[in-house]
């Protein structure tokens, strides 16, 4: 039986952090879906679309990860997708405390469903899409925080050089 994971998220945009965890969890599972989700609280500066476009590019080395879009519940994306497992990563002790929130209640609508959990390596414990957007808004580099496809979309958005 194939072993199918559920990366969920914003990725707006994607970065390293994210790349480092998907790299990683691919090891692991025979699938892994990368979903941009929506996220009614956020404002994208991507739309979701883009934001598929760009997870594609960047993961089209690794053949067991697809990109995706869902504005459901994450269960029952998994549902669909025939999932076992939804695969997160934790950067510090204060996402613990939010993942935990949702873990829990994904486990009440769907029990068949894991989630486990990466921690991020160390340079990226930092790193949010939401950093990265102030820094790439203010033309300051993001050269080591986003594969360059990314820094190229950021520039665009942003107007800058």
């Amino acid at each position: 039986m194939k072993k199918i994971a559920i990366c969920p998220g914003s990725f707006d945009p994607i970065t390293l952090g994210h790349l480092d965890i998907i790299k990683r969890g691919a090891k692991v599972f025979d699938e892994i879906y990368v979903v941009v989700m929506n996220n009614s609280s956020k404002n994208p500066l991507f739309t979701a679309k883009e934001r598929v476009a760009l997870i594609e590019e960047v993961t089209k080395d690794m053949s067991n990860v697809k990109a995706d879009v869902h504005s459901g519940l994450l269960v029952e994306y998994a549902r669909e997708k025939r999932a076992s497992a939804i695969l997160r990563g934790l950067r510090a002790v204060s996402d613990f405390e939010y993942e935990m929130q949702i873990t829990a209640m994904n486990r009440k609508l769907e029990e068949e469903v894991e989630t486990f959990f990466i921690m991020t390596n160390n340079q990226y414990s930092f790193l949010s899409s939401s950093i990265v957007k102030e820094v790439a808004k203010y033309g300051a580099s993001v050269v080591d925080l986003v594969p360059p496809v990314v820094e190229q979309a950021l520039a665009a958005k942003f107007k800058t050089p």
